[in-house]
């Protein structure tokens, strides 16, 4: 007889629906929200107030030029200084090309659930985010539903990348 394995909320799942022949390129959102490089960290840190707000992609004409998670803030008082000083590219980037259960495996071994997804020259194709239950990626139409959520309003504040 088998034995019966409980799978706690702490364990990651299979991907639901499997991602085989997926790539990054497949699952990634595609126009997520950006900020300029003029962004200072008192508006970064008023960003990450929101939930849904994990990573901030800092660009330039498309391309991108640093990422900001909520635990690269400086302590406050540094809050005048630009968000870009503080921000980095190492280890927050992946290729379109990566399957997209690699990617899913490279998140979770890494502990993290998002990474700006660029092309060969550095810009910025969008955003990959894995699920709160790690079982798959969000999509453009989940992101779309979430700011139709009147109780849940988020604008960007600041200084986004308008160019």
């Amino acid at each position: 007889m088998g034995h019966l394995r409980v799978t706690t909320h702490d364990e990651p799942c299979a991907a639901v629906p499997p991602l085989d022949g997926q790539d990054v390129a497949d699952v990634v959102v595609r126009l997520p929200k950006t900020w300029g490089p003029r962004a200072t960290v008192a508006e970064a840190r008023a960003a990450f107030e929101h939930d849904h707000v994990h990573m901030l992609l800092l660009t330039e004409r498309g391309r991108l030029l640093g990422t900001l998670l909520r635990a690269d803030l400086p302590a406050p008082g540094a809050d005048d200084g630009r968000a870009l000083a503080v921000a980095t590219l190492e280890g927050r980037t992946v290729s379109p090309r990566l399957s997209a259960e690699d990617a899913r495996q490279l998140l979770l071994t890494t502990g993290q659930r998002r990474l700006a997804v660029v092309d060969d020259s550095g810009h910025l194709l969008g955003l990959l985010c894995l699920k709160r239950r790690l079982s798959g990626f969000c999509s453009d139409a989940d992101v779309a539903a979430r700011a139709a959520d009147a109780s849940r309003p988020y604008a960007p504040r600041g200084a986004p990348d308008t160019s």
